[in-house]
């Protein structure tokens, strides 16, 4: 009779779990199939997935919230996120669709005047970071999704803690997630008690009614920093060490970043504004954006991705650039398990000519990403683009960068967690100038990086290509 009972009961679940998919507008149809597969071959294991991991909805708070934050911004500030006619004016026609598409996510359309500078390396990364901190006058925004209490970490929290005693105004978010370690030791309470405001995005103060009404895996994936409103970091380092302690095996991680001085900080700034008053329920009134625009600068915008931002935005922005590449395409990302949208767009730009180059880790800390991205090489070496593989350490770099005249650089990965689960930030650019020093970046790693070639791919076992397309299959829940 019991055990009736409970067999009854979770047939129900299933159907209900079952009926919620179909109804869901915004799952792709591999999404709902993935489901399906899980619901009726792991039915147990398929439900519990579902309630944890099921949902990508933050619930109606945040959205209404999100929505909030970003009418006030639009409000105050509207002058600082760029104007419609920037595209037009400022970018060539050729990329033009691409930017006016990317203004469409958050509102942030390309200002002139901006310069960069590449960082040589992490070291490089943190020594001019820390300088930076270190002659602030007014105030210096750090967020970060990592955030381990190693070299760098201590590094910056120090530096921001030297500058809250000197009167500045020090703000920190960090990932209640990926910072869960940092946050629970004595740094970040030496950070509080030496006046830096502190800020923990999606904590886990309350894990149930996350679980109840969002999914846990939900995070601010962001790495921004702003100094004095005038100068802005953008990349793929988190604040940890190369080393990385806690994947220690895979290290060491190999990032890339860009500071910027020019308009874009204030968007930049303003992003980080959104962050804070999300995480906090704050207002930053008093917040700065003083900005000096470069005569001889390029164009440049931020773009801001989310969960509370329209579904499939990401995927749509990378799709929107390489349809307008015309000669070559370098992309570079750790976690590459596109969609079917940014598939076709790389398989399309092969076969009409463009050059495209693609560069992973050879080791990924994630087997099950790893196995999902080499499912795609044969279709794509078929095509004829080129995959390479790095080597020596995991390759973290989020690059792209096309025709020597455009890059994409920021946090957001080749994969469907970044594409609907991940809060992302990237700059997107146009100048010759920084775009060939992004690019010699790129090609630095290919001494490093074996080619992988067609032949090869045809030549792995069936049981490794049936585990590959097993985890691509799954891969739409993930």
């Amino acid at each position: 009779m019991i055990l009736n009972t409970l067999l009854v009961l979770h047939g129900l679940i299933v159907l209900s779990f079952t009926i919620r998919i179909l109804v869901r507008d915004d799952l792709t149809p591999p999404a709902r199939l993935a489901w399906f597969i899980a619901l009726i071959l792991l039915p147990l294991a398929g439900s519990a997935a579902y309630f944890l991991f099921g949902e990508v909805d933050l619930g109606h708070r945040a959205r209404k919230r999100h929505r909030e934050i970003f009418a006030l911004i639009r409000t105050r500030a509207a002058r600082f996120m760029g104007m419609p006619d920037g595209v037009a004016q400022l970018i060539e026609r050729d990329y033009q669709p691409a930017f006016a598409y990317a203004a469409s996510i958050n509102g942030f359309y390309p200002v002139p005047g901006n310069r960069a500078a590449l960082m040589a390396d992490s070291s490089d990364y943190l020594d001019r970071l820390i300088a930076d901190i270190d002659a602030a006058t007014d105030t210096v925004h750090v967020m970060s999704y990592i955030w381990l209490e190693d070299y760098t970490g201590r590094a910056i929290g120090r530096a921001l803690m030297r500058a809250a005693r000197r009167g500045v105004t020090c703000r920190a978010i960090a990932d209640g997630l990926g910072a869960r370690l940092m946050i629970k030791g004595p740094l970040w309470q030496e950070m509080k008690e030496a006046g830096v405001e502190l800020a923990i995005a999606f904590p886990f103060s309350n894990v149930l009614r996350t679980l109840a009404t969002s999914r846990i895996d939900l995070r601010n994936h962001r790495k921004i920093s702003v100094i004095d409103g005038r100068i802005t970091y953008c990349g793929s380092q988190n604040t940890a060490d190369p080393e990385f302690r806690i994947k220690a095996r895979f290290a060491p991680w190999v990032d890339i970043m860009l500071r910027l001085t020019g308009p874009v900080v204030d968007q930049n700034q303003l992003l980080f504004a959104s962050d804070w008053m999300q995480a906090t329920g704050e207002g930053l009134d008093e917040l700065q954006l003083v900005a000096e625009r470069h005569d001889d600068g390029f164009a440049a915008q931020v773009i801001g991705d989310g969960p509370t931002e329209r579904h499939g935005a990401t995927p749509q922005l990378f799709s929107g650039l390489l349809g307008c590449a015309r000669e070559q395409i370098v992309l570079t990302t750790p976690y590459f398990v596109p969609d079917t949208t940014v598939l076709e767009a790389l398989l399309a730009a092969a076969l009409r000519g463009v050059r495209v180059v693609l560069i992973f880790p050879r080791r990924n800390d994630s087997w099950f990403v790893a196995a999902a991205s080499r499912s795609y090489y044969h279709r794509l070496l078929d095509a004829g683009c080129e995959i390479f593989e790095y080597c020596d350490g995991l390759l973290h770099a989020k690059t792209l960068t096309i025709d020597g005249c455009v890059s994409l650089i920021g946090s957001s990965n080749l994969d469907l967690r970044s594409f609907d689960l991940n809060y992302e930030n990237n700059i997107l650019l146009q100048d010759r100038a920084i775009t060939r020093q992004i690019h010699a970046r790129q090609q630095s790693y290919l001494p490093r990086s074996r080619p992988v070639t067609l032949d090869e791919v045809l030549l792995w076992p069936y049981l490794r290509r049936i585990w590959n397309n097993m985890a691509a299959t799954i891969g739409p829940i993930l």
